[in-house]
């Protein structure tokens, strides 16, 4: 299993040449599956969300197919999955997304595909692997009024790989909240380990082991 798990897609060098060597090929021989299911539950100006996909299809794929997770039938769904060399799972709502998975029957589907095929996550797209993606780490994290905007006051984690919680956009102008002290408080309430990351950092999954890339700034709390 490959994963790169970003904050915010693969905006420098280091983070693109991180996918280039875990593809094993350039990206004009390979297919690329963008998936933008989490963005549609946030409200408000999507730029960020064009910028993002604008940038991912300019590095120059083979194929660049856009696939939403919910509507189609799901053996449409996974083989679009299984025709991809790269699965890019968009930001935005993280319950909305870990929802439409499970919803979906697709936990399963994706789990295998991604046995022979590369996983980039981009915010909400890197905090699904988590089993401590629950009710109790939204009033951890301090984000349950998210998922009750959704009509639910329970999420199912889809996958359950990792012990660890991934909180992304650490110190981003985007969210000027996230700063040091905001990490330190949710650390101090947490049961669980966490890594924050900001926009110029992935946490890489490579089978068994986890590391970091980075150019930018981030944190780990066991």
């Amino acid at each position: 299993m490959n994963l790169l798990l970003t904050a915010s897609g693969l905006r420098n060098e280091t983070l693109r040449e991180a996918l280039r060597d875990m593809l094993g090929r350039p990206f004009g021989s390979a297919n690329v599956v963008f998936v933008p299911t989490a963005s549609v539950a946030e409200p408000g100006d999507h730029g960020w969300f064009v910028a993002d996909m604008v940038r991912l299809h300019g590095l120059g794929w083979r194929e660049f197919d856009v696939l939403e997770l919910n509507g189609l039938p799901q053996p449409m769904v996974l083989d679009r999955l299984l025709h991809a060399d790269v699965i890019y799972v968009e930001g935005g709502s993280h319950y909305h997304l870990a929802r439409s998975i499970t919803g979906n029957d697709l936990a399963g589907g994706l789990l295998a595909a991604l046995e022979s095929r590369v996983y980039v996550g981009v915010s909400a797209g890197s905090m699904i692997f988590s089993r401590n993606l629950t009710e109790h780490s939204a009033d951890v994290i301090g984000d349950a009024a998210d998922l009750h905007v959704l009509g639910a006051t329970t999420v199912q984690p889809p996958f359950g790989l990792f012990d660890w919680y991934l909180k992304p956009h650490l110190y981003s102008p985007s969210f000027p909240e996230r700063d040091e002290a905001w990490a330190d408080r949710i650390v101090a309430r947490a049961d669980f380990p966490i890594y924050f990351i900001d926009d110029d950092t992935a946490v890489r999954v490579i089978d068994d082991k986890v590391d970091v890339v980075s150019e930018g700034q981030w944190r780990f709390h066991p």
